[in-house]
């Protein structure tokens, strides 16, 4: 009887849920949100209109791309860079960031797994299972470190795990760092036009991506066989 009850609480959050998901998309549509978010200078020029709330509408910009825009974080990365500088961009970015990975990680633990497989990538959800079964802060933290894994999905699927609200918030603030500095840095480079030191830097993070992608499965393998080992040798102590 107890089971039928939280079952049916939980559909009823998930239905709940999904009709909210649904009316936002229809209002991004109709009042054509969702066509800004897909132009990289209307994106520019509508965050320049806002004035002195600019500031404000980046950092839920930012947000907002983390948990369900249809733009690549890469465009309002170099966006914060470009309109704020590079420590304007930075703080921003990892603000808006951070705010956004709580939001899904919030989201996965309220409305559980039946939701997160909605969102998540079923390959994500295989291959990183792993991390639900054993507390690993140090682990997630370096996945977030890492350019090219997917911390929007692990945000999401992390609010399943044993990691605390406060211990994910860090987590997510503090990996998403690199990441932002290299992007507010090119954003930087491209407001002052200075077009050579953003194609290095833009040539130097491709041949990381390049060098994470090739030994990406390596990486991840290597990782959980650490993580797996490291909990037995705790639980035998």
């Amino acid at each position: 009887m107890v089971k039928n009850k939280i079952t049916f609480k939980a559909l009823l959050r998930f239905i709940a849920l999904a009709v909210l998901i649904a009316l936002s998309v229809f209002l991004a549509y109709k009042f054509g949100i969702i066509e800004l978010f897909l132009n990289e200078e209307k994106l520019k020029s509508f965050i320049q209109s806002l004035g002195p709330f600019g500031v404000i509408g980046f950092v839920l910009l930012q947000a907002f791309q983390v948990v369900a825009a249809p733009i690549p974080g890469e465009v309002t990365g170099l966006l914060g860079g470009y309109l704020y500088g590079t420590v304007g961009g930075i703080v921003l970015s990892t603000i808006g960031l951070t705010l956004g990975s709580v939001v899904a990680f919030i989201l996965g633990r309220t409305f559980g797994r039946p939701f997160v497989e909605r969102v998540v990538d079923p390959t994500v959800l295989s291959k990183f299972d792993y991390l639900l079964h054993h507390k690993g802060a140090f682990l997630v933290f370096f996945l977030f470190l890492i350019p090219g894994f997917p911390k929007d999905y692990l945000s999401y699927f992390l609010g399943l795990s044993s990691l605390s609200v406060l211990e994910f918030t860090v987590i997510a603030g503090v990996g998403r760092l690199l990441g932002t500095v290299l992007l507010s840095l090119g954003g930087d480079y491209l407001r002052h036009h200075e077009y050579e030191k953003f194609l290095s830097l833009a040539g130097i993070a491709a041949v990381v991506m390049v060098i994470v992608w090739l030994f990406k499965e390596k990486i991840e393998r290597l990782l959980r066989i650490w993580h797996v080992s490291r909990y037995r040798k705790k639980k035998k102590k």
